[in-house]
């Protein structure tokens, strides 16, 4: 997964903010779209792969908005907190924008106009506007004065200078006293680039008709993430963003839907549909599901819980197939006390339950004999590899018939 990620600095050259920009790979330079696709990509990437908190710490984070998300076609998954929405000077301003622009300021999100052009309709948004970004190497210069005292006749409007790319663009900011600067001559984008497993797309689109019933059944949700490892570790991370607003502790999927909320749950579904991305292979996801449901069937010997167990045992397994340490993976996720001992020290019945599982696949006996009950662990396996061959499988069957 890749973000766009370019610095908003103040007067005094602090970082103010930062706008998150679509990016398809590291070598790219500029976003290539800007279309609902890509303003969904960078929402979900922003606020389940990477975490906002490491994207932007506690500055702002300006974000393109596309018409779909400013009338709510498409619904904003996270609250308005450290988040200013941009709204692209290629949309055309008519009343249903407005309303819906209204609505937004409302519920107390900010609103930048960016690249703004005069007499496009965007001045219908001054009122409601946080932000205006001028492309000031491309402002007429001889107007400038007048059109900065026209902004700050908005008292609550403050002027970003974008497009900056020399040091006189930089003094002609200080000598109009523009308050927010953002261009190469300061610093150029940096694509930052996360590991994660493609998501199944097929289990999107389960989620989401699940989701859609009018009694959405909890049980058949949490059925669906936790057969999926992608979307368990984005429901996981969802609960530890921003778009929840705080901070608890979970030790099961369950507890992470309830957390969230099934009307959450909902608008990343929608956001995860429109950001297609290629599949992992049902390999991957039956070793990955295998690992997780005999942590799960060992549970009761370690007096674990079987939730939690499970999880530890999917997060160690997505670990590998990212080629990372799972204790790397906790600071992202909001697990409980126990998760995290058993993930970073292993120690406690999550982590005795841990090794165990880890010296059967490697087929070390000598490291057996740390659970009640003896070594056998034939049942336990033969169930793990059942349920996890029957999930996937059937997952693939209905794929085909969909395909077909």
């Amino acid at each position: 997964m890749h973000i766009g990620r370019q610095p908003i600095f103040d007067a005094s050259g602090d970082i103010a903010g930062y706008e998150l920009l679509f990016r398809g790979n590291t070598q790219a330079v500029e976003a290539d779209r800007r279309d609902a696709y890509a303003t969904s990509q960078v929402i979900v990437n922003a606020f389940t792969e990477f975490g906002l908190d490491e994207v932007v710490g506690d500055r702002m984070c300006f974000i393109n908005m596309t018409r779909e998300f400013l009338t709510g076609e498409l619904i904003l998954p996270f609250g308005p907190e450290n988040v200013v929405l941009e709204i692209l000077e290629t949309i055309d301003v008519d009343d249903a924008v407005v309303a819906g622009v209204t609505n937004l300021v409302a519920a107390g999100y900010r609103i930048a106009l960016d690249d703004f052009v005069w007499q496009s309709g965007h001045e219908r948004l001054l009122p409601l506007a946080s932000y205006v970004k001028l492309d000031l190497p491309h402002c007429d210069l001889d107007r400038l004065a007048d059109q900065l005292a026209f902004f700050r006749g908005f008292p609550h409007v403050e002027i970003v200078a974008e497009g900056l790319e020399t040091l006189d663009d930089l003094a002609l900011c200080d000598r109009h006293g523009i308050e927010l600067r953002q261009g190469y001559v300061l610093s150029r984008p940096q694509v930052m680039t996360a590991a994660c497993i493609p998501p199944f797309k097929l289990r999107r689109l389960e989620l989401l008709g699940a989701l859609s019933e009018v009694d959405a059944d909890l049980d058949r949700v949490v059925e669906i993430i936790s057969s999926d490892p992608a979307l368990t570790m984005r429901v996981l991370r969802a609960s530890n963003s921003a778009a929840v607003g705080s901070i608890q502790r979970v030790s099961s999927i369950r507890q992470a839907v309830v957390l969230l909320g099934l009307g959450h749950i909902r608008r990343w579904a929608m956001l995860m549909v429109v950001d297609d991305v290629a599949e992992a292979t049902e390999a991957q996801l039956t070793n990955a599901l295998t690992r997780a449901r005999l942590c799960h069937n060992l549970a009761a010997r370690f007096d674990a819980d079987p939730d939690a167990a499970f999880v530890a045992g999917l997060i160690t397994a997505v670990a590998e197939l990212l080629g990372i340490t799972a204790s790397s993976m906790v600071n992202h996720l909001p697990l409980t006390a126990d998760l995290v001992a058993a993930l970073t020290r292993g120690i406690g019945p999550l982590g005795r339950m841990l090794r165990v599982v880890d010296a059967y696949e490697h087929g070390d006996m000598a490291r057996m004999g740390f659970a009640r009950g003896g070594n056998d662990l034939t049942g336990a396996v033969m169930d793990a590899l059942r349920w996890s061959t029957q999930t996937v499988a059937a997952a693939s069957r209905q794929q085909e018939l969909v395909v077909s």
